[in-house]
Formats: C-alpha cells, sequence, structure tokens
C-alpha cells in the first residue's frame, strides 16, 4: 500500500489511496517506472506553476470527462501515456484543497521512482538517500549553497549530480534533484519523506537510531530483530554517531521516540534533584 501523505485528509487522502493502486504494483518494468516518475514530477512541477489549470482541473462543478479531457489536450505527446493516463484520472477525483492534487501527483513520482530501483536494491536506495542527508547536513558550505534562493533549481542540480553520479542509483539521484525543488519546507525534510517511502513501498518502517559509538554488526542486526518483532514489520535502520550522548542509545520510528541515552537519564536526574 503506498504511504499517505500527512497532509493530505479526507477525500484528497481517499483519491491518493485510488491512485497509488495504479503505481502499488508490478504493472511496469522498472524502466517504465522511472519514466512514470519522472513525468509525475514534471506534471506535479506544472500544476504547481500554473494556478488556473490548477484551480480547472479541481473544479468540483466541471465534468470528470471534460477535465480528463483538458489533461488529455494539454500533455498527450508531451509526457508518457501511463503519466498522462494517470493525471486524467486524478483529476475526476474529489480533492479537498487545489493544492492537493500537485502534493499527490509529487508523492506518486517519489513511489514510481522508488519502484524503478527494484526490490534487490531497496535497502541500497534507503541507504543512499540517508547518507546525502547526512552529508548536506553535516557540510555547512554544500547546505548553503543547496539553501541559496539566488541560485536555480538548475545549478543545485548539477551540484548535487556531480557529487551523485557514478556512485548512487540512478533513483537515489533523481529522488535527490526532486528534493530540491518538491513541496517540501527543506532539502533535509523531502529527503527524510522519501527514505519513508522507500521503506513503506517495501513494506519496512525507518528507524532512526542515534548512538555514541558505532554499533557492531550483531548489535545491529539484533535491534532490527527487536523493532521489527515490535512493530511486526521489517524495520531498516538508519545509524547516526554522535559521541555526545556519552552512551546507551535514542530511537525514533514513526511518532514513537525510545530515549535511552545517558544524556537523557542525566537531563532526567537533574529534573529530579531540581523538583
Amino acid at each position: 500500500m503506498v504511504q499517505q501523505l500527512s497532509s493530505l485528509r479526507g477525500s484528497s487522502a481517499e483519491a491518493l489511496q485510488v491512485l497509488g493502486e495504479q503505481v502499488d504494483g508490478d504493472g511496469y518494468t522498472l524502466e517504465e517506472f522511472g519514466s512514470l516518475g519522472d513525468d509525475l514530477f514534471r506534471a506535479a512541477a506544472l500544476l504547481r506553476s500554473e494556478p488556473s489549470l490548477r484551480r480547472a482541473v479541481t473544479d468540483v462543478s466541471t465534468p470528470a470527462e471534460a477535465k480528463a479531457a483538458l489533461v488529455h489536450g494539454l500533455l498527450d505527446g508531451k509526457l508518457g501515456t501511463p503519466a498522462v493516463d494517470l493525471l486524467a484520472q486524478a483529476v475526476g477525483l474529489r480533492w479537498v484543497a487545489a493544492r492537493d492534487l500537485p502534493d499527490a501527483v509529487e508523492h506518486l513520482g517519489v513511489v514510481a521512482t522508488v519502484r524503478s530501483a527494484g526490490r534487490r536494491e531497496s535497502k541500497r536506495l534507503s541507504d543512499e538517500l540517508f547518507v546525502v542527508g547526512q552529508v548536506v547536513e553535516e557540510d555547512a558550505d554544500l547546505r548553503i549553497a543547496l539553501s541559496d534562493p539566488v541560485r536555480s533549481v538548475d545549478d543545485k542540480r548539477t551540484l548535487l549530480r556531480g557529487l551523485l553520479e557514478g556512485r548512487a542509483l540512478s533513483a537515489a539521484v533523481a529522488l535527490v534533484e526532486q528534493a530540491l525543488a518538491g513541496s517540501h519546507r527543506s532539502f533535509h525534510a523531502a529527503i527524510t519523506e522519501y527514505q519513508k517511502v522507500a521503506a513503506a513501498t517495501q513494506g519496512e518502517g525507518v528507524a532512526l537510531v542515534r548512538v555514541a559509538r558505532e554499533l557492531t554488526e550483531a548489535e545491529r542486526t539484533r535491534l532490527e530483530q527487536a523493532l521489527s518483532t515490535q512493530y511486526d514489520r521489517p524495520v531498516h535502520l538508519n545509524i547516526e554517531v554522535d559521541p555526545a550522548l556519552l552512551g546507551g542509545m535514542r530511537v525514533e520510528i514513526g511518532d514513537d521516540v525510545i530515549d535511552g541515552t545517558v544524556v537523557s537519564r542525566l537531563d532526567d536526574a537533574r529534573r529530579r534533584l531540581a523538583g
């Protein structure tokens, strides 16, 4: 099942679920999934840049057939048939707000791009997205360059492409580039969301684990097994090493936070003494 967007409510969430069935299976080759993802990203960008078009195709007073005909008239021959057909179906559904449509289309583009990596590479894709997010967060110059409003999106994409091409999956490169131009508030927020989509698409959960030192392979395996048992599904670990934690670990999975770090226990002790 395609992961739902937290920003969508009511009929918009229901519409995404219906559309998700079109990309949440094995109906395309890996190459076709990649092309579908690219086309959906382009469609989302078009819908965001053209408010009048966005309003026209989400107007509940306009018959679905007329809106579908508008989509075909505008996009046939410019985008692949699967993407145009999906958009024609999308405009016939009910959206709470006009902006929900491009958000949903972008999200489906992420799912299709994740699918293009194939199941064998799903863990590698999640790992590569995590590493890119960490590199950008830790490199102040790179982070500033990517958030610079003066730089064009194409310039930022070229910068990251130079770092990734030949080293990362094509799906990872495509998602990293989309993170610069999508609907998320920051590059890091986009990458974090894409990791969740990658995990959900493969039926997994994602756990962010912060530790004071590197875990051994045996410790990683035990933690992964314990979390998978607790949450009744496979859990993919993203591990950050932070010596300032002193010891223990902090695990974030979904809305759950398990904080067993030494720093956290010391803070608790200080609060009890102060009280």
